[in-house]
């Protein structure tokens, strides 16, 4: 279907990434693999940087909790040894955990691969022209990612398109709050200064685009090319490409 924004009184497009600006395999098959083989190395550098350290503090606190919560991570996590920290990191990837700590260091480990040009980041075609006409319709583009906000950034400066960021006008992920809470929405309408009614959220997951619903924020589901169905849709609107979204 094709979303008239002027008609709507759209101003802002808040647009997750995964599934709906870039393929979920470059994710799964490229970018989770790279931070997993580059893991330890990279610690083995950077341990005593500061802000490397504020990273395993947080994967500290997640392996309190999850001990707390019986989910039988590995059983020891000492933040001044190497071993312990890679074992933990990796039990989280293989959860496809969204730890805010973990979110932080894969965007350094990435961050690494795409300055030294190993990394080049995928969207779908349709993206880079349609991120420049809605800019250039003085429309707001904002990205809400489980990924950090460095690697959101290193992402569209580096894509196989060429530089994007010039088009995009703010930022946010999981230290703005959970994808699936109302409350991270209605931050985000406030940040970009808009009412939730005058955002649209592109995302490609159903109960991401609910939580968005119950501020009042107006959606769309992305259907891509190996995407999973969502279920519970009812009368959700859905688009195909950012072509069907009209300034």
């Amino acid at each position: 279907m094709t979303i008239s924004l002027s008609a709507q009184n759209i101003r802002a497009l808040l647009l997750d990434i995964e599934g709906t600006t870039t393929p979920i395999a470059f994710v799964y098959d490229v970018l989770f693999p790279f931070a997993r083989a580059h893991v330890k190395d990279y610690l083995s550098r950077h341990l005593a940087s500061d802000e490397v350290r504020f990273d395993i503090e947080r994967l500290r606190d997640d392996h309190t909790q999850d001990v707390a919560n019986q989910l039988s991570p590995p059983p020891a996590f000492e933040s001044t040894e190497l071993e312990s920290i890679i074992n933990y990191v990796h039990w989280l990837m293989d959860r496809d955990r969204k730890s805010t700590g973990l979110k932080s260091l894969q965007g350094k480990i990435w961050e690494e691969g795409y300055r030294s040009g190993i990394l080049k980041s995928q969207v779908f075609p349709d993206v880079p022209g349609a991120l420049e006409r809605w800019h250039h319709a003085g429309l707001k583009v904002a990205i809400f990612s489980s990924g950090s906000v460095l690697a959101q950034k290193l992402l569209f400066a580096h894509t196989i398109s060429g530089k994007l960021t010039q088009f995009i006008d703010g930022y946010f992920d999981t230290t703005t709050g959970p994808k699936t809470a109302a409350e991270s929405y209605l931050q985000i309408s406030s940040e970009l200064q808009l009412n939730p009614e005058q955002v649209l959220f592109i995302s490609d997951v159903g109960a991401e685009l609910d939580a968005a619903n119950e501020t009042g924020m107006q959606s769309a589901l992305c259907i891509r090319p190996g995407n999973p169905p969502q279920p519970n849709l009812n009368e959700q609107r859905m688009i195909r490409s950012f072509d069907e979204v009209s300034d």
